[in-house]
């Protein structure tokens, strides 16, 4: 390679450090008097070129000509060296150059700042003097007055004297019109410097309002989340009482209601012994009045007494049905009364659990409102700080991951402040702890986890670029959140679901007067190659250039607005989930997999899915255009697990390198430093826009429970802590008015 050196010297190919030949087993060493660099400069391949030389001699025993050619090289090696010196010189004098070019700076600036006082103060100093000067010639002015009307009386006597006069009254009208254009002049000088200095003053009073306003907003969501905290803490504690009170309430109610059963089956019994008295009573009664006409006939007939005996008997039988009848009357009255109370109590206590059902639905609305403001509150924060936001997820234990309580190596806290935010990992006698924005533990199901990032889906409708991606190890569950389990609708991925939803919402906005036109393409990137997943004949150019005979050679562009283009890359306009749901089927065959010692079908390329949004409002004739990036990246694995040879060797090594340029990537943008090493793979310059520019970005690290993965594990979790603290800016909406004359369609 041959090219200018930044210092001014020229750049020579190696071949001429060799004295104009190529190095080779042949070539005579080229002689470097004084071993001087001079002009020479070295490339990096002559670099490389000198230290991977192999020497070659005709006589592999002649130890002068291996002296000789150890010598040349040694000479060479000295040049390089020599060179590599001067570089290091040339750039710390230029270092301490442009240091002192900074210090002279910041001199000159100083100065300049105290010459523009000294003016300042130069320029008052002669306002004063011209202001003192202006009321002294007008003293002089009204005195001239007063001589002229004295000679005016005067002039029949004094015409020389009033002809003097006349002169000198001209004299002193061009010295007064002479000072009035220097006064107007300087006051005219005065009023620019005044509205110069009102406008930086304004400029400044401007710059800080908005910077306090910003101080202030920042402060108010952080008041406002903090209370929103404390109002869950309370709502928490409250439904908690309110559901022990209901539990209480209820095992009341059902005291209540096996009394109440009891009571009924009493009152019901006492009903039979109720009915079976009173017949017994009217059967008596019968009795009794038949044997009254007998005692009233018996009577009038004769005057026995075995018939008085009798009457007596019967009439004392009467009695004592008369007394049960009282009694059994009482009781009947008795269970009435503990009926209706037992009644009564038990409105009661169903009037109180109705209460408390309502209290607690109540509550429950409150605090899924609170932790909907809660959520909208931090995304808000996150907005501002312009952070990317991280989703740990936990994959279940696998049936043949049986791991005892004591074996668990994740634990998560149950403190209000890292509640649903924070992970533990436990290592043998050590525990690390991380915070990120939300932690699913392996019980949540993918409905739950889709609802947390349904807002950022929403985001690319309304003109945003959004990207989520699933990073994490072999075999921790990145294709399952993502894709989810195909033909089963409840484990349905973030893929499939985001495009349900956005589909659903582009037929709710059709009656505000929206319209939107929808774009989708699907990549791999595989051994640092880009493959379209959606090209017709995907499966016969892949094969031809894996041969290395041809194909398509893809390329990344990015335009000036942060859009990302890959050249050649199969784009279908679809319009209905249906037919993005048959392209991913597609793409899904096409995606390359393979078994490992980790995975029975472990990803073995990063997918790339894209769906573009271009949308119009008729009525209002607002343009937005949003990018939605759904990302499965391969996982990462250690040869010593995996077992991988061969195939698998070579896209194990290139998944890694990718994965570790991203973390280089990654490493850059939280140090802030000026170059971010987007340009080493593939992966990293794909994800620029939204690792560095105005994209809402959100990252799913997932986690295996597994002991043995808990290395892997904590690397990946460090990694996440990581991006979660990377500052990439503010989102940027991509909004524009249609022009009158621009119209879209849509098939």
């Amino acid at each position: 390679m041959v090219g200018t050196a930044k210092n001014g010297r020229v750049r020579h190919a190696f071949s001429v450090v060799n004295g104009g030949q190529e190095l080779g087993p042949s070539s005579a060493p080229a002689s470097n008097a004084g071993s001087e660099s001079g002009g020479i400069e070295f490339t990096r391949e002559d670099v490389d070129a000198l230290l991977n030389e192999r020497p070659k001699r005709k006589d592999r025993f002649s130890l002068k000509e291996k002296c000789e050619t150890m010598s040349e090289y040694i000479k060479r090696l000295k040049l390089c060296i020599k060179w590599f010196q001067e570089l290091e010189e040339s750039y710390l004098i230029g270092r301490e150059k442009l240091e002192n070019d900074v210090e002279v700076s910041e001199r000159q600036r100083d100065e300049m700042g105290i010459l523009l006082k000294n003016k300042e103060e130069e320029l008052n100093s002669i306002i004063a003097e011209l202001r003192k000067n202006y009321a002294s010639l007008q003293e002089k002015f009204t005195k001239e007055e007063l001589d002229k009307m004295a000679a005016m009386e005067s002039l029949a006597r004094e015409r020389e004297a009033r002809l003097e006069i006349e002169r000198s009254q001209n004299s002193l009208s061009d010295e007064h019109g002479r000072v009035q254009r220097e006064l107007s002049s300087a006051t005219q000088k005065i009023t620019s410097l005044n509205d110069m200095y009102k406008r930086l003053q304004e400029y400044i009073a401007s710059l800080q309002q908005y910077n306090s306003k910003l101080h202030n907003d920042l402060s108010t969501v952080e008041e406002d989340f903090k209370r929103v905290e404390k109002e869950k803490v309370c709502m928490v504690e409250n439904l908690s009482m309110l559901r022990g009170q209901l539990s209480v309430s209820r095992q009341t109610q059902d005291d209540a209601i096996k009394q109440r059963d009891a009571l009924v089956n009493e009152v019901a019994s006492l009903r039979m012994e109720l009915q079976q008295v009173r017949d017994d009573r009217d059967h008596h009664k019968l009795q009794v009045q038949t044997l009254t006409a007998e005692y009233t006939t018996y009577k009038e007939s004769t005057e026995k007494s075995s018939f008085d005996v009798r009457c007596l008997s019967q009439t004392d039988q009467i009695r004592t049905l008369k007394d049960q009848l009282m009694i059994a009357e009482e009781k009947v009255q008795m269970s009435n009364s503990t009926t209706l109370e037992t009644r009564t109590e038990y409105e009661g206590q169903k009037k109180l659990i109705s209460e408390l059902q309502t209290r607690l639905a109540d509550a429950e609305f409150k605090l899924i409102e609170g932790e909907m403001l809660r959520k909208k509150l931090h995304n808000t924060i996150l907005e501002l700080k312009g952070n990317i936001r991280v989703f740990c997820r936990v994959r279940p234990l696998l049936a043949d991951e049986d791991v005892s309580t004591e074996g668990k190596v994740i634990s998560y806290p149950t403190s209000m402040d890292a509640l649903g935010r924070g992970i533990d990992l436990v290592q043998p006698g050590q525990k690390h702890s991380f915070t990120f924005d939300r932690v699913f533990m392996p019980e949540i199901s993918q409905e739950d986890v889709f609802e947390d990032i349904s807002q950022l889906v929403q985001s690319a409708l309304d003109g945003y670029k959004v990207c989520i991606f699933a990073y994490g190890q072999t075999g921790s569950g990145k294709t399952y959140t993502m894709m989810g389990k195909p033909g089963d609708r409840d484990q349905k991925g973030l893929v499939p679901r985001s495009l349900e939803q956005i589909f659903k919402t582009i037929q709710s906005l059709q009656p505000q007067g929206w319209k939107y036109e929808m774009q989708v393409s699907m990549l791999e990137i595989y051994n640092e190659t880009i493959r379209d997943l959606l090209a017709p004949n995907r499966s016969s150019s892949d094969m031809l250039r894996e041969n290395g005979i041809g194909g398509k050679q893809y390329t990344i562009k990015h335009d000036a607005n942060g859009n990302t283009h890959v050249s050649d890359l199969t784009i279908v306009d679809v319009c209905t989930a249906k037919e993005v749901s048959y392209l991913l089927e597609r793409a899904e065959h096409s995606r390359s997999v393979g078994k490992t010692q980790m995975n029975e079908q472990s990803s073995r390329s990063h997918f790339v899915f894209t769906l573009r949004i271009s949308g119009v409002n008729e009525s209002t004739e607002q343009q937005v255009q949003g990018v939605l990036n759904l990302i499965d990246l391969a996982g990462s694995e250690r040869l010593s697990k995996s077992g991988s040879t061969g195939d698998r060797l070579k896209e194990t090594q290139a998944i890694n390198k990718s994965l570790s340029s991203l973390s280089d990537v990654i490493f850059a943008l939280a140090k802030k430093e000026d170059h971010v090493p987007f340009r080493n793979s593939k992966l990293t310059y794909l994800l620029q826009p939204c690792l560095g520019g105005d994209s809402k970005t959100l990252m799913f690290v997932n986690i295996s429970p597994e002991p043995s993965s808990a290395g892997e594990s904590l690397c990946s979790l460090r990694f996440a802590s990581r991006v979660n603290a990377c500052d990439i800016g503010v989102p940027r909406r991509q909004t524009s008015m249609r022009p009158p004359e621009s119209r879209m369609s849509y098939g």
